[in-house]
């Protein structure tokens, strides 16, 4: 149920995440990109529905926090 999961993340554009996605895929987080299927039929319409919500489970939140943190603070490649 989606009561269940919490936005942590916005972003505008699906290419934004593309490394993030994959790596909460491999760790097993529960997760949900609301908006992301319309999005990538209308880009421009991004900020209009309020960007591409991360959503993840609340017992999978700190992992989901941890691996954004790492991404932010180890490499240049920055999660928004």
């Amino acid at each position: 149920m989606m009561e269940d999961y919490k936005t942590i993340a916005i972003f505008t554009y699906p290419s934004e995440y593309a490394v993030l996605k994959h790596l909460l895929q491999q760790r097993n987080i529960r997760f949900v990109f609301q908006n992301e299927t319309m999005i990538s039929v209308l880009p421009f319409h991004s900020n209009a529905l309020g960007g591409i919500l991360l959503k993840v489970h609340l017992d999978d939140i700190a992992a989901a926090e941890g691996i954004i943190d790492h991404l932010n603070n180890s490499s240049d490649l920055r999660i928004v």
